[in-house]
């Protein structure tokens, strides 16, 4: 259920592009000491859960995709399993095989005679890989928007490429992004090297037309001009069914609501970070970050190296402990995700993104690899045979290397394997 806040009243659009209204009251509005109890959204958690699994196979999916020969030894792949964020314990064969109409499996002999499990891509998966790849061609500009807009709000207009990389499946950014993206807009974009000497991607101009939040345009859409002359924008406010919000809590959001709004894209040198103003530039800014991404949510971990690049105070990510009516945090998947509240109407996002549509194909999928697995089948498909000969074109000498790393992943009995795989869990 739903309670919106003091979404405005209304004057003139000129907010837009940030001012600094209320210098005075917000270096008076200092922070107040209010804490809200976190409490389950089964809703939200249903969002949530299983998108560490399709994440792991869209991932698995673009770098076969990626290989000259589209296919990989599973050595191969296990070098690339910090990108997976799959659990540890998993190994990553195990997981590979869960999804037999996705991934398929044959065998190369190494020069010891040992049979190494090779993987590639299955036609169904490599139909709908290429439909992912047009419609990343045809959103090209939105995803170049989104990632100039990221850019734009930290202070030099620069972010390491190792930051990038941890939130580009949330901005729907192509795997190879590096290759496929970057190098066709010198325009744009520079990489440089950065004080840690890590290499940073850099914007090289500013779009005035890009500088606008998604809560400035929503209120000036709803001709809420009165509350952009004033600067009080206010944030939609939903609370889990049965949060029980305390009075005391209630006045304080309604006080909160009403203090100025610091554009993310703005320059907020001037405010007091001890102030709930100051604050509510903080809320702003993960406000926007969530609008940048295609499903509206992120893994806090993604977030918590930001606090030099935008400009932020220490423990800043108490916001979305403070703000449980904006931001919701889900505990699914051993890890903690921040959810915007109003992207979604129950398990619904409200906005999809085309990309969205296609990872909903992909969860599909694995479901159903899933359940015709469990039905036997793919036991002993004949697509696991030694394939050897039909390789030596493509890697050559690779394939008679005496010292494979193969981290465990050899054994490719995938019977007694299938049979290991238990809380295989519900990828959709």
């Amino acid at each position: 259920m739903v309670r919106w806040l003091l979404w405005g009243r209304p004057g003139c659009f000129d907010f837009l592009y940030g001012h600094r209204l209320g210098f005075n009251h917000q270096q008076k509005a200092s922070l107040v000491n209010i804490k809200f109890k976190w409490v389950k959204d089964k809703v939200l958690d249903a969002v949530v859960a299983g998108q560490r699994d399709l994440r792991a196979a869209c991932v698995l999916v673009s770098i076969i995709s990626c290989d000259p020969g589209c296919c990989l030894p599973v050595y191969c792949l296990s070098r690339q399993r910090g990108q997976l964020g799959l659990p540890h314990d998993l190994k990553l064969s195990t997981f590979i095989r869960r999804y037999p109409n996705i991934f398929e499996e044959f065998h190369v002999l190494d020069s010891r005679g040992t049979r190494i499990p090779w993987f590639r891509l299955t036609p169904e998966a490599l139909d709908l890989h290429q439909e992912e790849l047009t419609v990343q061609q045809q959103y090209r500009m939105d995803l170049l928007d989104r990632l100039r807009k990221l850019l734009m709000l930290t202070q030099d207009r620069t972010l390491p490429l190792q930051t990038i990389d941890q939130l580009k499946w949330d901005i729907g950014l192509p795997f190879d992004y590096q290759q496929s993206l970057i190098p066709h807009h010198p325009e744009l974009f520079s990489l440089v090297r950065l004080l840690d000497d890590r290499v940073g991607l850099k914007l090289l101009s500013w779009d005035h037309n890009l500088a606008v939040s998604q809560l400035q345009k929503s209120v000036a859409l709803q001709q809420k001009e009165d509350d952009i002359r004033k600067g009080s924008l206010a944030f939609p406010i939903g609370f889990t069914r049965g949060f029980g919000l305390k009075r005391k809590c209630m006045e304080w959001l309604e006080e909160w609501q009403r203090l100025p709004y610091t554009s993310p894209y703005s320059d907020a040198s001037h405010l007091d970070p001890r102030t709930d103003v100051s604050e509510k530039r903080i809320v702003g800014i993960f406000h926007e970050l969530l609008h940048l991404t295609i499903q509206k949510k992120t893994e806090r971990k993604n977030v918590s190296n930001l606090r030099k690049p935008l400009a932020l105070p220490q423990k800043f990510t108490r916001v979305f402990e403070r703000h449980p009516g904006i931001f919701y945090i889900s505990k699914k998947c051993d890890t903690q995700t921040v959810v915007l509240r109003e992207a979604y109407d129950r398990r619904q996002l409200i906005q999809k993104h085309p990309i969205v549509d296609i990872r909903e194909k992909y969860a599909s999928m694995m479901k159903k690899g899933l359940l015709d697995r469990s039905r036997g089948l793919y036991k002993k498909s004949t697509g696991a045979g030694v394939e050897e000969h039909l390789l030596k074109n493509i890697y050559g000498d690779e394939l008679s290397d005496n010292e494979f790393n193969s981290e465990g992943e050899s054994d490719c009995n995938m019977l007694s394997e299938y049979e290991s795989d238990e809380n295989m869990g519900d990828p959709s």
